[in-house]
């Protein structure tokens, strides 16, 4: 059976049972994988390692990235089901949320940069649904039926997908429609990245983000969506990092550090405050950062 077919399966399951099962459920498969999956386990591990300075990582500590990721599939396929303005008044802390209206007076759109961390397809659902436009840039899937169910989940409340192979031009034509596009700025799966310093070593860092905002003149702005306890989450927004006047001619490697520089250490911060919701099963600073499980992109 292949991912699409067990994909559909958990997606039926968790639209039909209550979801106090269905999360039982799944977090028994996810201490499962964290038993029998020696690879991934290590993986984890190690990675927990460098993040946190750590020689030794509790097994508990390991353990939360699974179990965290379990959480993130049951969320991500029960949102239709589950998001209402009910949910999101009562389960939802917004913090700093008027960043993004500031950005959107001044008419030339916003990158919105995040991470693999906490639920970043929750957080790309919620803010359309409370009224702002959002586009987000997504890597397509090897198997077309596995993208299209991801797909539309994630418009499944107005979010409009932008597959990265055409994301350069989609990009500034809806940066011009005043909208706000969301980039996963913690992975360079292109290899077209520049290296830099990130969590402590030496890391290929994509390069997306600060190409638009210099190219479109609009500002990058950081934002997270994290899990706080239970069933509640916290949307953090950063204030808005404008691009650098080109007054003069400068090498584009030196803007683009400068850009970088700017909001990667927001990254790592938010990493480092709960790095169990940093969502990695291969050794991230192995085989040219090849780390994502294929389902976290």
């Amino acid at each position: 059976m292949g991912n699409y077919h067990l994909y559909r399966l958990a997606k039926f399951l968790a639209y039909r049972l209550p979801y106090k099962v269905s999360h039982a459920i799944v977090m028994f498969l996810c201490d499962m994988h964290f038993y029998l999956s020696k690879i991934d386990r290590k993986a984890v591990e190690a990675n927990l390692k460098v993040v946190t300075g750590q020689a030794q990582v509790p097994a508990s500590q390991v353990r939360a990235v699974f179990r965290n990721f379990g959480e993130y599939l049951l969320e991500f396929f029960t949102m239709t089901k589950r998001l209402s303005p009910k949910f999101i008044k009562n389960n939802v802390r917004f913090e700093n949320i008027e960043y993004l209206n500031e950005v959107l007076q001044k008419g030339k759109g916003g990158i919105l940069v995040s991470a693999h961390v906490g639920n970043w397809e929750m957080g790309g659902t919620i803010l359309p649904s409370i009224g702002y436009p959002l586009s987000v840039v997504a890597l397509a899937h090897k198997d077309p039926r596995v993208n299209a169910l991801f797909n539309a989940q994630r418009e499944a409340f107005g979010a409009v997908v932008i597959q990265t192979d055409v994301a350069v031009r989609r990009v500034m034509e809806h940066l011009k429609q005043n909208r706000l596009v969301a980039i996963l700025a913690d992975r360079d799966f292109g290899h077209k990245g520049l290296m830099m310093n990130f969590l402590g070593r030496p890391t290929m860092m994509p390069k997306g983000a600060v190409y638009f905002s210099i190219k479109s003149g609009a500002p990058i702005i950081p934002v997270f969506f994290i899990r706080t306890k239970g069933d509640y989450f916290q949307i953090r927004v950063y204030p808005p990092i404008d691009p650098p006047h080109l007054t003069q001619a400068r090498p584009p490697d030196e803007l683009t550090k400068e850009l970088l520089n700017k909001y990667l250490p927001t990254i790592e911060a938010e990493i480092r405050r709960d790095p169990s919701q940093w969502l990695l099963f291969k050794e991230f600073w192995h085989h040219e950062n090849s780390c994502c499980h294929p389902s976290a992109q």
